[in-house]
């Protein structure tokens, strides 16, 4: 949803639904930065479809954000990953998994791999973006 899109009219109810929704998204994927197995990125883009349907002022701090903003922003104009981000993802993931493995009870050490292996098949399916060259918009 764009600036000028408004939002189409939904109870209020729903808004604080989708609101609320927007806001564990968005705390789950800041808490993925500091733990390994818990991915950053698709919460924050999960946060910016609910606030989209919840709250325009928080959709627009989300597309605003410094850090946030750029990853939102590129998802939905090119709906593809950067070459880079998915090789970073990947090597984290595995990472992640295997630190999981050694740690937790073995009945219980697969299941981080398992999901972390879902979602890198997801993320090799998805277009890779090419590199953006200096000075050139995305």
């Amino acid at each position: 949803m764009t600036e000028s899109t408004p939002l189409p009219p939904r109870p209020h109810w729903q808004r604080v639904l989708w609101l609320g929704a927007g806001l564990l998204a968005l705390a789950t994927g800041v808490i993925g930065i500091f733990l390994p197995l818990l991915p950053t990125t698709p919460f924050v883009l999960l946060a910016a479809f609910c606030f989209s349907r919840g709250s325009e002022r928080f959709e627009r701090w989300l597309l605003e954000h410094r850090r946030f903003g750029p990853m939102v922003r590129d998802w939905r104009a090119s709906r593809a990953i950067p070459l880079r981000t998915k090789q970073l993802a990947w090597t984290m993931m595995a990472l992640g998994s295997a630190w999981a493995w050694w740690l937790l009870p073995p009945r219980l050490g697969w299941l981080p791999a398992a999901c972390c292996a879902l979602v890198a098949v997801w993320m090799w399916r998805l277009p890779t973006r090419a590199a953006v060259v200096a000075g050139e918009t995305p």
